[in-house]
């Protein structure tokens, strides 16, 4: 055995153990072992727990039949035909003695209490699409995990350039962009954004993501702005075939959840009939996120146990109208509004005739988490004449209920 004083001097030599189907032994149930055996029942590995006693989730992990838990303290030959070993218990006299009989059977081991006695070292680990990260910084963890942390996000938000350089699968993605604010959108939405080739955008998408895509993306205006020029939905069923049986990848990007009030089913079932499959990544909805940006709770204890999400699109009196008027007046809870604005002066109107207190507060916010976000407070009896005073445009989320008056007088955003 080589002295440790002269190992210590060598760095470690970094190396992907495929441990899937191979006996794996673990010496301790308690907070180490939760932390390290998740990672090796995902990497296939047949895990046999030593242990007199365990946490509660590490005993959940036994029961459901994920790892073989020996419920004594460690004996020697436990690491007989092991491939891998993890010594955390929380007796060094134990410990020593695991470690030694790994040293012995040539088994590599992980010693939670002296690293500088175990022939492995456990790096900080993550992972993003495919990709492992384990970094290494000897005896500094905190930097290890530090460093993996800053590795792992850029891959995910797509920050840190890592091109593919063998054959990558065309895909289309429908995702949500979440209600404005660049930094809204998931993780994986904008990685997403990061490997597109072609990006059909909304209005209503986070807009500032656009500018950083490489410039080799095609960008393709979707916006459908009110009162003005559209893109037919048709003409955006179709590019996202075109593109997609071009072998390009493709993010089709909109504002908020993509089965939000977003025609992201429109979408999906175009390319379905095409043969076309597609990845939905929901989005952060602006019925919860905007209200909530604004200081808005749409549900708070005693005061609303329940919220409902409407499109205000088409007016009380139109016959297109797919919604119940009548039953939302009943309810005590909140009512979120989405593309109402120019017809709130009639949802208000039949909102009260149908039985609610013309007093009941509102706020309508416009352009809700962005930089220009602004709220203006009225009642059902005032607001359509606050919206024609204060020139209230879309988009903007209506909130009505008691909740309005609930929050915070200012929120850092």
């Amino acid at each position: 055995m080589a002295d440790p004083v002269e190992t210590a001097a060598y760095p470690a030599y970094p190396v992907g153990l495929r441990l899937s189907g191979r006996r794996v032994v673990v010496f301790g149930g308690g907070q180490v072992a939760q932390r390290r055996l998740p990672a090796l029942i995902a990497a296939g590995a047949d895990v046999t727990l030593v242990s007199p006693s365990a946490t509660p989730s590490v005993e959940a992990m036994a029961e459901a039949g994920e790892i073989t838990w020996v419920r004594r303290r460690y004996e020697d030959g436990d690491i007989a035909d092991a491939w891998y070993a993890l010594v955390a218990t929380s007796d060094p006299v134990a410990n020593a003695a695991a470690s030694a009989e790994a040293e012995r059977t040539k088994t590599w081991c992980v010693r939670s209490d002296d690293a500088e006695a175990a022939t492995a070292w456990t790096p900080a680990t993550g992972r993003s699409e495919g990709v492992t990260v384990a970094v290494l910084t000897g005896h500094d963890p905190r930097r290890s995990a530090a460093v993996r942390d800053a590795i792992v996000e850029g891959l995910r938000d797509g920050s840190l350039a890592a091109p593919q350089h063998r054959s990558r699968t065309p895909f289309v993605a429908l995702v949500g962009g979440g209600p404005g604010d660049p930094d809204l959108i998931t993780v994986r939405g904008r990685r997403l954004l990061a490997e597109a080739d072609v990006v059909i955008a909304d209005r209503l998408g986070p807009r500032d993501l656009l500018d950083e895509l490489p410039p080799h993306v095609e960008v393709i205006d979707a916006a459908k702005i009110p009162y003005g020029r559209f893109m037919a939905q048709e003409a955006i069923n179709n590019a996202l075939i075109e593109h997609a049986k071009a072998g390009r990848s493709v993010v089709r990007l909109k504002g908020g959840d993509p089965f939000v009030f977003g025609r992201g089913m429109e979408e999906a079932q175009a390319l379905a009939a095409e043969g076309i499959p597609c990845t939905v990544v929901p989005g952060i909805s602006s019925s919860i996120s905007v209200p909530g940006a604004a200081g808005i709770p749409v549900t708070h204890r005693g005061v609303a146990h329940e919220f409902t999400v409407v499109s205000g699109h088409v007016a009380p009196d139109d016959p297109r109208s797919l919604v119940d008027w009548a039953s939302l007046a009943k309810l005590t809870g909140t009512l979120v509004i989405l593309m109402g604005v120019d017809k709130i002066g009639k949802i208000a109107e039949a909102l009260v005739a149908h039985g609610k207190s013309p007093e009941t507060p509102l706020a309508l916010v416009q352009e809700g988490t962005t930089a220009t976000q602004r709220r203006v407070d009225a009642t059902l009896a005032t607001v359509a004449e606050t919206v024609r005073a204060h020139e209230v445009r879309p988009p903007a989320v209506i909130v009505i209920g008691d909740v309005v008056t609930e929050g915070p007088d200012k929120l850092v955003r």
